[in-house]
């Protein structure tokens, strides 16, 4: 699953100790390059791996390669397709599900032309739909007059929760630590010896990288604080008329409202688990650590609204479940994957701002070979510390 060849490895330098903090997607797949790699790696998270606080927790992520004209983003979204697909077969697990990604969008989205060229030019496949067969292939949709799409066939949905509890029993299994324990701020300036626990334990290590989502303002509020932006994001799952199997997979894809002001999109019913509904636009700040998790009724209006003009089958359908997580934004929607300023063995890796979920193994492998050196990867200065501002701008969907 991992690319580096055991004869990579047997070439490499003397393996090192490395901690990771935070057991997300992030942490997961960077734990396991690192480990692959020939090091001893230790992985903490202070909640679990994909726990309910979590950014990576919950049913489903969509994995989707179209970002508009953005090569960086494609090529990595294509790669972790593959990784994925790879941890698939490894572990036996139904963990993608290649159902499709359905953009609907009128014909002159820019979006979606600048997605179409570059799909083309990375070699990802997918077919054009126009407003006749859109409406013939998908009828249970109610979409604009003269609106079209772009399908990603072999994309689809992410099982979230188990894939990363997946990447984790894969890391363990082949040798990797894992600890269920809170690791406090770490001081100073230099080279850092160790981390603590709140069970009084040293963790000591050669290098540190801290994976840990929307907790990474927390832990480094003088770099991070001002940096990384939690907000609150809500999600409702809504019930399916009895004997209808139009809105599940193979008849209903993923799909992205890029055609929508709202900002919406979702899943279809996944192991019958409801019709998932799910907004992009970001929501108010969010303390992972204490705030609940309760949907606001307004949320579950808009979405109500927004389901009976889309999906009119289901305009009286009952809220079966719903759910509240959160992004963790940049300024400007871009990962941050950099060396702390004052410690030259102490990495962070973050920043998924709601897109960045679907790239778990593409960070893994890019986070392990800065930190290793054994690699010499293309630096992304989009990745950058020195490129994230404490104003939020989005500009990557």
């Amino acid at each position: 699953m991992v690319t580096m060849s055991r004869r990579e490895r047997a070439g490499s330098r003397k393996p090192e100790t490395y901690a990771v903090v935070g057991a997300g997607v992030f942490g997961a797949w960077i734990a396991y390059c690192l480990q692959a790699a020939g090091h001893k790696v230790i992985l903490l998270d202070e909640y679990g791996p994909a726990g309910s606080r979590s950014s990576s927790g919950g049913e489903t992520r969509i994995i989707r390669c179209a970002y508009g004209s953005d090569e960086v983003y494609t090529r990595m979204a294509n790669r972790s397709l593959s990784l994925w697909s790879n941890l698939c077969e490894q572990t036996g697990l139904n963990l993608l599900r290649r159902i499709g990604v359905l953009w609907l969008a009128m014909p002159d989205n820019e979006y979606a032309q600048g997605s179409r060229e570059m799909l083309r030019k990375v070699g990802v496949r997918f077919e054009d739909l126009s407003a006749a067969e859109l409406a013939r292939r998908y009828p249970q949709i109610e979409s604009k007059s003269g609106a079209v799409a772009i399908n990603e066939p072999e994309s689809g949905a992410l099982m979230a929760r188990q894939a990363v509890h997946a990447v984790v029993e894969q890391f363990v299994k082949f040798g990797g630590v894992y600890r269920h324990a809170e690791v406090k701020t770490p001081h100073g300036k230099g080279r850092l010896r160790s981390l603590l626990t709140n069970h009084r334990e040293s963790i000591a290590a050669d290098a540190f990288v801290f994976a840990c989502g929307p907790w990474l303002g927390k832990m480094f509020p003088d770099v991070l604080g001002k940096r990384i932006f939690p907000t609150r994001q809500e999600v409702i799952f809504f019930g399916i008329p009895a004997g209808d199997d139009s809105f599940e997979p193979p008849q209903m894809p993923v799909w992205i409202d890029f055609g929508d002001n709202r900002g919406m999109y979702g899943f279809p019913d996944i192991e019958s688990r409801g019709f998932k509904i799910a907004f992009d636009h970001h929501g108010p700040a969010f303390d992972p650590d204490s705030e609940d998790r309760l949907v606001a009724p307004e949320k579950i209006k808009a979405a109500r609204e927004y389901v009976a003009e889309r999906f009119p089958a289901l305009a009286n359908a009952p809220v079966v479940d719903s759910r509240v997580c959160q992004y963790e934004n940049t300024s400007n929607g871009d990962f941050v994957i950099d060396r702390h300023p004052d410690f030259e063995n102490v990495w962070f890796a973050g920043g998924g701002s709601g897109h960045g979920f679907k790239h778990g193994p593409a960070v893994g492998e890019y986070t392990a070979a800065r930190v290793t050196g054994l690699a010499d990867p293309a630096v992304e200065p989009r990745f950058s510390l020195a490129s994230k501002g404490i104003e939020q701008h989005r500009s990557v969907y």
